[in-house]
């Protein structure tokens, strides 16, 4: 039996409140400077959890997307958010060496972030074909703005005293354990999925979409055989790169070089980040719906590149910095919310969870290879005494993926493909 259309934005609501839980992923540079001071490590050693969350929350992602497809997004919800509150736990207990952080945080807690994360975009976009980029937007704009709450909390748990950090860190992945353990896992129990052939009252699928002989629905192997589909991965591996650099130098850039008339701390800064992250992926994701997925993803990289021409200069001032900042912030969530869309868009809502689990492993690869690139070259302009100069060799280089990314976004249409 169909559920009632008025319900079913109460999926919106669990969607939100997981979201915003799964977000504490954005706000791991908030630990990084302190995780360097308590145990002597490099920005590289720093930077590893954070890359190994990235990269196994892409692993989960694959597997969570054909497993929620057979079984429901319940099931694997609940279990993505027991593996996130374990991996906090054990990271309050083993975190104090690299190898344990990653193994915790990075492997357990990123998996359980990827078994959790698929669920409610997979949810919604069969709930809402009506309105699939402001859905999935609204969906996925906690995950952004996690870290508007999350980091100025953490920030707060960890202190500043760097003598009581060898008590304050693993207290921090305490509190934050219960917390998963509550939300995620409760918000799981909420989903459910429409029955086959619902669609939502008085709404009709596009003239163009419902052509005879037009294939509306391929699995993944279908999918992989399609340029369209390396186009789209390498459009999302471009824009989220850029995201997740300037994310994980947030809290140093403005210790390091914005320090200077800084009106908030490392923390605080990437908490208004992230509120422009989770703005961003509303915005974009609706506005997509107006004026189409590409032309929306080339304007996403067109504030890429502003954005990168701010940050080229970071050694003028705490206000460049921030600004450059929330510009990468605001654009980069705007990718979270449409390549669910473009996947459904292109290759069907049928397979949506499986088929954008695979097109989110530019999202896992490009956050564990290009975080750990540039904190090399932050690390060797360290060692030469010119953080500015590394800094803007960092975003010179992103520049070039701006203008990559929004070339192919010109390009790329939806597969003609008949049945």
């Amino acid at each position: 039996m169909a559920e009632p259309v008025g319900n079913r934005w109460r999926f919106v609501g669990a969607a939100l409140v997981m979201q915003l839980c799964l977000g504490v992923l954005y706000s791991w540079s908030v630990f990084r400077v302190p995780m360097e001071t308590l145990y002597d490590w490099s920005k590289e050693m720093s930077i590893a959890p954070f890359r190994f969350s990235l990269l196994f929350f892409t692993i989960a992602m694959v597997i969570a997307g054909f497993w929620q497809d057979k079984k429901g997004p319940r099931l694997v919800g609940s279990v993505g958010g027991f593996l996130l509150g374990t991996g906090c736990l054990l990271a309050a207990l083993i975190g104090d060496t690299s190898p344990g952080l990653i193994i915790s945080y990075g492997v357990i807690g990123g998996m359980g972030v990827g078994f959790a994360y698929v669920t409610p975009i997979a949810t919604c976009v069969k709930w809402f074909p009506d309105k699939r980029g402001m859905i999935v937007g609204l969906a996925v704009m906690g995950f952004g703005a996690g870290s508007l709450i999350f980091a100025p909390l953490l920030e707060s748990l960890i202190g500043s005293d760097a003598t009581m950090f060898a008590e304050s860190i693993p207290r921090t992945f305490m509190i934050m354990a219960v917390v998963f353990y509550v939300f995620v896992i409760g918000a799981a129990q909420i989903y459910r999925v429409p029955p086959a052939g619902w669609k939502p009252e008085g709404w009709e699928p596009p003239a163009a979409a419902a052509g005879a002989g037009v294939k509306q629905d391929f699995s993944p192997g279908e999918m992989l055989r399609t340029w369209q589909f390396y186009v789209l991965w390498i459009l999302y591996a471009f824009g989220t790169s850029i995201g997740f650099v300037a994310i994980g130098q947030a809290s140093p850039i403005i210790r390091e070089i914005a320090a200077e008339g800084a009106l908030l701390t490392g923390g605080a800064a990437l908490g208004v980040m992230s509120f422009f992250n989770g703005i961003g992926r509303l915005s974009w994701g609706s506005l997509s719906d107006k004026i189409g997925r590409n032309t929306t993803t080339v304007a996403m990289y067109a504030v890429y590149f502003v954005a990168c021409l701010f940050l080229l200069r970071s050694a003028s001032g705490f206000w460049q910095v921030l600004i450059g900042l929330c510009m990468v912030g605001f654009a980069f969530g705007g990718y979270l919310a449409l390549l669910p869309s473009f996947t459904a868009d292109y290759f069907g809502a049928r397979n949506v969870g499986a088929n954008y689990g695979i097109v989110f492993t530019a999202y896992g690869l490009s956050g564990y290879f290009v975080p750990g690139y540039f904190a090399g070259v932050m690390d060797k302009a360290r060692a030469a005494g010119d953080l500015a100069a590394g800094y803007n060799e960092v975003y010179v280089t992103l520049t070039v993926f701006a203008v990559v990314g929004a070339m192919l976004a010109l390009m790329v249409r939806k597969p003609a493909q008949t049945t």
